[in-house]
């Protein structure tokens, strides 16, 4: 396994009115991130909010090209970004405490925080096709490349992980600098990672591992 300190490339934030950073994903050029009751839209390169909306957002976010899907509570609400209408609502998989979301292949990917689990979920029904085990406490989840990734945060510190998908494995480990944390993770689909940080109220910008950072 490949075990590195995480590179924190950028930092946006904290954002007034903002307290608690959750969800995190990447769509229409922009980062998506969860604060409580709003959905929330940032310009990656300037660093502005350029817009809102105004849901239940306590957890997982993910954007499948045309919608967002919010965790929220003990549902997974599939959201039209323009208008902000819930469309549709499937329930979380297993005993609640939901964190991380993501999506790929066609499903949606949930972290289930204290579970220590991520479930590979059907978008329409709800239903779990699989579940992938952690070792570690799930804060966050994302694909790239066809590789899985996951947050952790526990017991003060906090990585960002990369899995064998199949066997839950690790593969190699970013260690975050300590009084970091990752509180929701989301690929650009490049060489950066985006990232909550809990109560911090930030949003941090990792890089990836690859061919720049090697």
């Amino acid at each position: 396994m490949k075990h590195r300190t995480a590179e924190i490339i950028r930092e946006f934030g904290p954002f007034p009115g903002i307290d608690d950073i959750a969800g995190v994903s990447f769509g229409r050029e922009r980062v998506w991130f969860a604060s409580g009751d709003r959905l929330n839209a940032l310009d990656p390169e300037s660093g502005e909010i350029t817009g809102s909306i105004a849901t239940a957002a306590d957890a997982g976010t993910a954007f499948d090209g045309t919608h967002l899907f919010q965790t929220a509570d003990d549902a997974i609400n599939k959201i039209d970004p323009t208008t902000g209408e819930v469309l549709a609502t499937i329930p979380t998989p297993g005993d609640g405490g939901h964190s991380g979301l993501a999506w790929a292949e066609g499903f949606l990917w949930v972290g289930q925080h204290r579970g220590r689990k991520i479930h590979q979920v059907d978008p329409e029904s709800g239903k779990v096709h699989r579940t992938i085990e952690s070792d570690r406490f799930v804060t966050g989840v994302t694909w790239v490349d066809g590789e899985l990734w996951h947050g952790t945060w526990q017991d003060g510190e906090s990585d960002i992980r990369h899995i064998n998908a199949a066997t839950g494995d690790v593969l190699e480990r970013l260690q975050m600098p300590s009084g970091s944390g990752v509180s929701g993770l989301e690929s650009d689909g490049g060489d950066r990672f985006f990232c909550g940080s809990g109560g911090a109220g930030k949003l941090l910008v990792v890089r990836r591992p690859g061919s720049d950072s090697e």
